[in-house]
């Protein structure tokens, strides 16, 4: 989607064309081909984890192009649009863009680039590290493995993650979980089955680590466990069913790659994840954490509760919370303040002074901002909301090019508002005999 400004055109809000093309030297990377490009892959590989969206990747661009046709035929150079592709970026704890790994002879264990942004210190920085790849074949220490699959032989410790489920400990552990279970049916003698293990034991360590528990990858020896075989009407090997609370289990029918299985994992994560947080700007860092933490941070300014109390407040609450539970998979944060708090902070956006309730939604990347010209109501958020998701609607720079001075103030205590008890003046001392008439 593109943001425009006079004949420049800039991206913005979300994802749009990726940075490369066919005709680049650049590899385009994702889920669908990583794990056999990369993870299966004898070559070593510099990727790139970068946002259209983003200066520093638009700037890094042509660096990485002369990089990748230097390299040629050398060594790897590989791209993905971790915004368009987020789950490929989170199975590698990609926060911030671009972020480059180095994928070594372990190509589980990929390596952080820290070098600097130029075309000649990527070079250097991928040909020392293949040097260190081939001294370590020459000294027959492959460092990893070079299928991209782990091995059956390497322990149990492999599996550490992936859940052994019985006809005894299925329905307490499934049935009554508030959790997404992914469970693979599988037969000790299949061989699909067995070249499925290291990626269903990879993929659980991800998925474990990025729902921080809440999708669970599971295996069921169907051969040994008939009763659930038969409950399930497992017939071939492997079969994946995903379970979720209140549904009938459905069967997945993604790959069989470990990041197949860890973007339908993360896929059900968002599915099934609470609305993000709606935080009252109560301190500069409050602001500063959500909007850096997010592509877009949603800012609503409420009128006084004197003039609205806590009913009205909350119904504007209500509306917020309604919207960031139906647009959570867009990941952004969501703000709200009172009128007058943040008077600073209302200015720079362009509110202030009349029209409360407002709406900004805030790029804090590019310091740019689009105001609600609707009803602050669920219709007209809603339309607000999907105008700028489709690249539409009018922006303008923050005021001033960045976040003004946030003052810290009390939380609001969930009631209505109180008007300030004014001193009493005791006027029995006062002569008013003594004053100059004209003077009253």
């Amino acid at each position: 989607l593109l943001f425009v400004v006079g004949t420049v055109s800039c991206t913005w809000f979300l994802a749009v064309n990726g940075l490369y093309s066919a005709s680049d030297d650049v590899i385009e990377l994702t889920p669908a081909n990583f794990n056999k490009e990369v993870i299966q892959s004898e070559s070593l590989w510099l990727v790139e984890f970068y946002a259209p969206w983003c200066g520093h990747c638009q700037r890094l661009t042509p660096e990485w192009k002369k990089a990748a046709t230097a390299l040629k035929g050398v060594v790897k150079v590989g791209a993905v649009d971790a915004d368009k592709h987020q789950s490929l970026g989170g199975q590698y704890g990609v926060r911030g863009f671009p972020t480059i790994k180095i994928f070594g002879a372990n190509k589980n264990k990929a390596e952080d680039y820290q070098g600097g942004r130029t075309s000649e210190a990527i070079v250097d920085a991928a040909l020392s590290a293949l040097r260190s790849l081939v001294k370590e074949r020459l000294s027959g220490r492959s460092g990893g493995y070079s299928s991209g699959k782990q091995s059956r032989e390497s322990g149990g410790g492999d599996k550490k993650d992936v859940i052994e489920l019985t006809d005894d400990s299925f329905d307490k552990n499934v049935m009554n979980s508030d959790d997404v279970w992914m469970v693979e049916f599988y037969a000790p003698w299949c061989g699909h089955c067995k070249n499925l293990e290291p990626e269903w034991a990879a993929a659980a360590t991800e998925v474990k680590e990025q729902t921080k528990g809440k999708v669970k990858l599971a295996a069921v020896d169907a051969t040994v466990n008939q009763m659930l075989a038969g409950r399930y009407g497992i017939r071939g090997f492997p079969t994946i069913k995903i379970f979720q609370k209140g549904e009938d289990p459905v069967d997945y029918d993604g790959g069989r790659t470990r990041s197949d299985i860890i973007a339908r994992a993360l896929d059900l994560f968002s599915d099934n994840a609470p609305p993000p947080e709606l935080l009252e700007i109560i301190s500069e860092d409050v602001l500063k954490s959500t909007c850096d933490a997010h592509q877009l941070c949603i800012i609503s300014v409420l009128p006084h509760i004197l003039d609205t109390g806590a009913s009205g407040r909350n119904s504007y609450l209500d509306v917020m919370l309604k919207m960031a539970e139906k647009y959570k998979k867009k990941m952004w944060g969501w703000l709200w303040t009172e009128a007058g708090a943040q008077s600073d902070l209302e200015s720079s956006l362009g509110i202030g002074g009349f029209g409360y309730p407002a709406m900004a939604a805030v790029n804090a990347r590019k310091m740019k901002f689009a105001l609600l010209k609707g009803s602050f109501s669920e219709q007209g958020i809603n339309e607000f909301l999907r105008e700028l998701s489709v690249g539409r609607g009018s922006t303008a720079p923050v005021g001033g090019g960045a976040f003004p001075k946030i003052h810290s103030v009390e939380p609001w205590d969930g009631k209505d508002g109180e008007l300030p008890v004014e001193d009493d003046i005791d006027l029995s001392d006062v002569d008013l005999d003594d004053w100059d008439k004209d003077e009253l």
